[in-house]
């Protein structure tokens, strides 16, 4: 219980600190919103205007300490306050249309990668000098050291373009109607293969190199060697011993890339025109929108420090010492 109270101690000063910081970083940046905007008329408004830009994006000149505290008490409420990309958009309506699609391209990908990898890694490890050590590790290793964007473009060309297996752009097909339908559905299914597969092909060598590593320094404890001294099968041996310990260290990598999944993939949304968070993000800082993307930022410091406090709890199961 005392560890426990000790990581959530750590944990909500971390907040407190992710929340100050996500506040004074976009105020450091040069420009705001409305001068933007006037930069994109090239002076052919008055400059009058820009005072009225502001108060309709309701910026604020008052000390920056009163508006730091001015945010939290609106992000207490639950305010995040209004997109000025979308205007007049809430930031929250914003990140709630892209967020779904995101986790479930991203986050459905990040799952598949990590479990093929580790599998494959504690296989490889456990027949190490095999055939499948052979085979896949340079295969898989080849596929990951190709830029993101050639693979993504090679798999568009191929598979959509060329063999027209698979939608070339969209996260749906914009004649089905969007809602729990069977179409839609389907839809949104065919357009989301693609994408994931080549997120999976880049990213699953990492977890399989990674996992093998730590597996094959693992079968060299003692406490391998005397499970096989006993006689105890050899699948027990390989998962319930061996790679129980040395899944250790790519439980904390699997937990900050699910953390930072909800900020999205920007080459992959850009490549397949997906819809996302990392569109939406670019988007706003190229215009300087400081409610989206703090907006934007919070919700990833949140999904990193609940995915590393989730795993702090994974490690109390799966390591006895941390207990």
């Amino acid at each position: 219980m005392k560890y426990l109270l000790r990581r959530i101690s750590f944990y909500l000063v971390a907040l407190w600190a992710s929340i100050t910081i996500n506040f004074i970083i976009p105020r450091l940046a040069p420009g705001d919103p409305a001068g933007a905007l006037m930069a994109n008329f090239q002076g052919r408004l008055n400059p009058n205007t820009i005072h009225a830009l502001e108060l309709q994006f309701g910026l604020s000149h008052d000390p920056l300490w009163v508006q730091y505290f001015q945010y939290l008490v609106n992000l207490f409420h639950g305010d995040l306050g209004t997109s000025f990309t979308y205007f007049p958009t809430p930031v929250s309506t914003v990140i709630g249309q892209e967020l779904p699609w995101t986790l479930t391209l991203i986050g459905t990908s990040v799952c598949i990668s990590f479990f093929i990898g580790v599998l494959l890694g504690t296989l490889i490890a456990w027949k190490r000098g095999s055939l499948i050590d052979n085979i896949f590790p340079p295969m898989l290793t080849f596929f990951s050291a190709i830029p993101y964007f050639w693979l993504a473009l090679i798999a568009l060309y191929l598979f959509a373009y060329t063999l027209q297996w698979f939608p070339l752009n969209g996260g749906y097909d914009t004649s089905t109607d969007v809602g729990w339908n069977t179409s839609f559905i389907v839809s949104a299914v065919q357009h989301g293969i693609l994408p994931a597969c080549t997120i999976v092909l880049g990213s699953v060598a990492g977890w399989m190199l990674g996992m093998r590593n730590s597996m094959i320094t693992t079968l060299t404890e003692d406490y391998v060697l005397l499970a096989e001294a006993k006689g105890l099968s050899e699948r027990r041996v390989m998962f319930a011993y061996a790679a129980r310990n040395a899944i250790l260290p790519s439980v904390t990598g699997f937990a900050l890339s699910l953390g930072f999944v909800v900020g999205g993939s920007l080459l992959t949304e850009v490549v397949f025109s997906y819809p996302g968070i990392g569109f939406a993000l670019l988007k706003a800082a190229q215009g300087s929108d400081y409610p989206l993307l703090q907006g934007i930022f919070l919700l990833i410091a949140i999904a990193v420090l609940g995915a590393n406090f989730l795993t702090d709890l994974v490690y109390t199961l799966l390591d006895p010492r941390v207990r």
